[in-house]
């Protein structure tokens, strides 16, 4: 199978300036430091939120966060690379046994994308989308969109997966009881370069994580893209306790109700190799789980309960 990759490098350095500056002045504030992030793309835009109203208090520490993956993140983490990596998945066995301590933040889900442009766009927002289909869309058994929505259309279906090692192509292939390397399509590198080939190609089909498919301002799905509801009780149709998708708020209050399954909804992590010992770590970490949760919504994510936040905030004692 020909892998198309594209390439994206995402990264944001927020850095102090030497001197000391005047916020850290007045209120004294002496946290200063610096902590590198990389991993899940799915946990990039709020970790940046979070860097950024974390430096409001303490603007001597600076930032360096890097999208790549959940598995760059991880190996970032283990390797002693990056303080602390961002993990879309659950963390493995071995992984623990390596030291990896994560630290459940916020939650997501990853969700069906095709081209707002599809030529059965109508049938498949009645449909949806059953767990057996999707198995079989990403395995090459389903070649046109006829077969799909069980039509005589021989519109070519174009399905893409991920490249990467990476928490939203686990998580899907989860929801239909398969692995990451049991999908089988185009491999594009990364969230947002699924979502550029999806509103590139016209019969394309892919998977992303909600902010790379809703645009936060409008909470609309991104121009040149349309969400293909899941079939969650696998009649035939999409109900009405099953359409929650015409902005990302409705999406969240379905996963936050439990309407909309887990998988593909699912917790993300920041992860240490082991307790985190530097103070500018351990206070970031520390406002994550606890102020840090009020951007969380506005940012395209759902908070932790307060019982699952205390539940993390002991792993830092």
């Amino acid at each position: 199978m020909k892998k198309i990759v594209y390439v994206f490098l995402a990264g944001v350095l927020l850095s102090a300036c030497s001197s000391k500056p005047k916020e850290a002045e007045a209120s004294g504030d002496e946290l200063t430091g610096e902590i590198q992030l990389s991993g899940a793309f799915a946990l990039y835009p709020m970790a940046v939120k979070w860097t950024e109203e974390f430096k409001k208090i303490h603007p001597n520490v600076r930032f360096d966060v890097s999208g790549g993956g959940a598995g760059k993140g991880m190996t970032d983490a283990l390797a002693g690379v990056v303080d602390i990596g961002m993990v879309s998945r659950e963390l493995h066995a071995e992984e623990v046994a390596k030291g990896a301590l994560g630290f459940a933040t916020v939650k997501d889900a990853v969700i069906p994308t095709i081209n707002a442009e599809n030529p059965d766009l109508e049938s498949l927002l009645k449909i949806g989308l059953k767990k057996d289909v999707a198995k079989k869309l990403w395995n090459e058994e389903l070649k046109t969109w006829g077969e799909v929505v069980g039509t005589s259309s021989k519109t070519p279906v174009h399905v893409f997966t991920r490249s990467d090692a990476c928490g939203a192509a686990e998580t899907f292939a989860a929801w239909f009881d398969v692995k990451q390397e049991n999908l089988v399509a185009a491999a594009i590198f990364g969230d947002p370069g699924i979502a550029d080939a999806v509103r590139k190609d016209k019969v394309g089909i892919g998977y992303n994580n909600i902010s790379y498919a809703y645009d936060q301002n409008s909470k609309k799905p991104f121009e040149g893209l349309a969400i293909i509801p899941l079939d969650v009780n696998e009649n035939g149709q999409i109900d009405p306790e099953e359409d929650f998708y015409q902005t990302s708020d409705d999406l969240i209050a379905a996963i936050n109700d439990g309407r909309f399954p887990s998988p593909p909804a699912r917790d993300l992590y920041l992860v240490t190799k082991g307790r985190p010992t530097k103070p500018e770590v351990i206070e970031f970490l520390k406002y994550v789980l606890s102020d840090g949760q009020q951007f969380a919504e506005e940012t395209g994510y759902i908070g932790l309960s307060a019982d699952k936040l205390a539940q993390n905030l002991q792993k830092l004692q």
